[in-house]
């Protein structure tokens, strides 16, 4: 699944996210599922915290975080 947001897009399956950054940079962040928390509430945050890496995203709206919720199966807090 394809998710568009204002910086980007995001690319989900069921286990992993791939998060690309538009732009002159042309950033790519990756993560499995088991690493991902989505953080609601009007938040709407993907944060992703590994053993390796930390990142997190602000998305455009409740809307694309429940569409990656549910294309992930993954709850949201």
């Amino acid at each position: 699944m394809v998710i568009e947001f204002s910086a980007g897009k995001i690319i989900v399956t069921q286990f992993e996210i791939v998060v690309r950054i538009t732009g002159d940079h042309h950033i790519a962040m990756q993560a499995q599922t088991d690493a991902i928390s989505l953080i609601g509430r009007g938040a709407n945050v993907i944060a992703v915290q590994g053993a390796e890496s930390t990142w997190s995203i602000k998305l455009d709206d409740e809307h694309q975080l429940k569409a990656v919720a549910d294309a992930l199966g993954v709850g949201i807090r």
